[in-house]
């Protein structure tokens, strides 16, 4: 299967019409990082722009399907799999609309492949509206934190805001260009600090993963040479940690260290306690029924076999209630089964796939470009999903579904155009027609 097709072709010259409409596009890109934590609607403005956009250029979609059919297909397939499994899941349950709402939002991943293709919005919006995302971000969070929050969560929870923190300063990573390191720094400074007013511990994995990738994908000096530099920074940000007792306290390692000697006495009634609690419920929900799991939405009622739960013992009522398993694993396996497994296997698997091979066929030097940052992405969800159930929530399964799609296009738009312009080079015949015709 060639991930390479030609360019997306537009039926004749583009017009005004088109111009307006990739405009339009461009303006929605940047919207989609820079209000996805900074509005209490997320990605709702983008969500209209990308409806309105595609009735009126519904032609050119039309006519780029067919040079990008593979990828899409792919894609369409994984969207369809994840809905109709959550359907089956979740169906005659008193959360049927709700959950099936939430999984309906993988439909976009191959709408948005297309999109990008049909309209080729400019993969510069979507850097700096990460950038902008980011420090909007930062300001909601300071204000929370000053007005006397104990952790920020702007317009979601704390845990989410660090998630998608993260995602944006892959954004800003890697879908950069050349010559813009002083902005690249703040904006991944403004994250960090997002992060630690959030008092999320989930991120900082992925965070490091992040930081690792970009030390490696850097072309001044020695691998070895920015290894060490890198080991110092996070040595001297540790040491920051440990020594700031106000640092350590939003951070919350003095709870951890609390959790810890709880749970060896025996006391589940904590944050780290919590957390092994669910993944025990999940496994013994998955042993009873491995096949179809307990259903979508509903691990609340896995959670009933606690002891605690069943007595109803006052002060109980936050862990008996937590919604999810707060781990993507234990979430897929005890409520959908095997099936489940194999499907979360496919949603992190697949993507992850197409932009490994996009990368390595984009002839992007070094590891940066939007394949590069979709691969970042998913890595950033599988791990951030160690401590977090990523799907159980709508604004981080849509931003990851959102993601999925136009950086999969935005791959395959730059790629096919960095073989026109070699094609032009070499002089090849049509070549020049194709290249007015696609400008």
């Amino acid at each position: 299967m060639s991930l390479l097709p030609p360019p997306p072709i537009v039926p004749d010259a583009p017009g005004r019409r088109w111009r307006l409409l990739h405009l339009i596009a461009t303006s929605a890109l940047f919207l989609l990082p820079a209000l996805v934590l900074s509005l209490p609607a997320n990605l709702l403005p983008f969500g209209l722009l990308l409806v309105v956009t595609s009735l009126f250029g519904i032609d050119y979609l039309w006519h780029a399907r067919l040079p990008v059919k593979p990828v899409v297909r792919l894609l369409l397939g994984l969207a369809v799999v994840v809905v109709a499994l959550g359907m089956v899941s979740a169906w005659g349950s008193d959360r049927s609309v709700r959950e099936v709402d939430k999984v309906s939002r993988f439909l976009v991943m191959p709408w948005a492949a297309l999109w990008v293709c049909a309209l080729r919005p400019s993969r510069q919006a979507l850097w700096w509206g990460a950038w902008a995302g980011l420090f909007a971000t930062l300001a909601i969070a300071v204000a929370q934190v000053v007005g006397g929050q104990a952790r920020a969560e702007a317009w979601t929870n704390a845990i989410v805001l660090a998630d998608v923190s993260l995602v944006l300063m892959v954004l800003l990573v890697f879908c950069r260009t050349p010559g813009r390191w002083g902005w690249i720094v703040a904006g991944m400074a403004a994250g960090g600090c997002v992060i630690l007013l959030s008092g999320s511990r989930g991120a900082w994995p992925a965070m490091l993963a992040l930081l690792l990738a970009l030390v490696f994908s850097l072309r001044w000096g020695r691998g070895h040479v920015r290894l060490a530099m890198l080991s110092g920074l996070v040595l001297a940000a540790a040491v920051l940690l440990l020594a700031v007792p106000g640092l350590r306290e939003q951070t919350r390692l003095d709870e951890l260290h609390s959790d810890v000697q709880r749970l060896e006495r025996g006391d589940m009634n904590s944050s780290a306690g919590a957390r092994l609690e669910l993944l025990n419920v999940a496994w013994d929900t998955f042993r009873e029924r491995p096949w179809t799991g307990i259903g979508i939405g509903h691990f609340d009622k896995a959670m009933q076999r606690l002891p605690d739960c069943m007595r109803r013992v006052s002060g109980s009522e936050s862990r008996c209630h937590l919604g999810h398993a707060h781990n993507d694993v234990a979430e897929w396996a005890s409520t959908q089964g095997i099936p489940g497994l194999l499907l979360l296997l496919a949603v992190y698997g697949l993507p992850l796939w197409l932009f490994v091979r996009l990368h390595r066929r984009s002839g992007e030097d070094g590891f940066r470009g939007p394949a590069a940052a979709g691969v970042m992405l998913v890595v950033a969800y599988a791990l951030c999903g160690l401590t977090q159930s990523m799907f159980a929530h709508q604004i981080t399964t849509a931003t990851y579904a959102t993601l999925v799609g136009v950086l999969c296009g935005l791959s395959l738009v730059e790629a096919a155009g960095r073989r026109l312009r070699t094609e032009c080079a070499a002089g090849r015949p049509g070549a020049a027609r194709s290249a007015a015709t696609t400008a």
